[in-house]
């Protein structure tokens, strides 16, 4: 009987299943790290982008401050602009006041009653003067108080004297200014 010695054949067969089994190992690992270093290259490619936009709104971020700033300073220069021009209307109305004040002392005055004195100072009046009798002093008094522009009208003396032969009545009277209020225009 023929002997063949086959061992040889199997330890060549193994080496080359060996060799083979190799070569996928090795081509499992190559692609294995190909799509790694392409899954790294792609995520590192997202965060730099995203550190980019990052970087663009910071920038925007920076000049919407500089710009908000700006802002606050036009409105803080609005204010002081209102401001200035709420005090140049209030010395309007305060320039007119006297005006006023007079022309509606006038216009009340009845005719047998004189004026000696008028002084203002700080809202308070102070008026004296000489009336014919005690129902034109009481007159003058209702009238003064129905006016827009004086308030809290108090007798505060009177007294009868003479002039010339006639009984007149002295007065003094205080009361308070007020200035009434204009329409809001819309």
């Amino acid at each position: 009987m023929i002997r063949i010695n086959l061992l040889p054949v199997r330890a060549a067969q193994k080496k080359a299943r060996m060799q083979g089994q190799l070569i996928v190992l090795v081509l499992t690992l190559l692609v294995t790290g190909l799509v790694c270093g392409g899954l790294y290259a792609y995520v590192a490619g997202k965060v730099a982008a995203e550190k980019k936009e990052i970087a663009e709104i910071e920038k925007e971020i920076q000049r919407l401050k500089k710009t908000i700033g700006k802002v606050a300073h036009f409105k803080k220069l609005q204010k002081e602009f209102q401001a200035k021009l709420d005090v140049l209307d209030k010395l309007k109305e305060r320039k007119t006041g006297p005006v006023h004040l007079l022309d509606e002392l006038s216009r009340v005055l009845p005719d047998k009653l004189w004026l000696s004195s008028f002084k203002e100072s700080g809202g308070g009046v102070s008026i004296k003067g000489i009336g014919l009798n005690e129902e034109t002093v009481a007159k003058f008094m209702r009238d003064l108080e129905a006016s827009p522009y004086y308030r809290q009208v108090e007798l505060k003396v009177t007294e009868q004297t003479s002039k010339d032969g006639l009984k007149l009545q002295k007065f003094d009277i205080s009361c308070r200014t007020e200035t009434p209020k204009k329409p809001k225009a819309k």
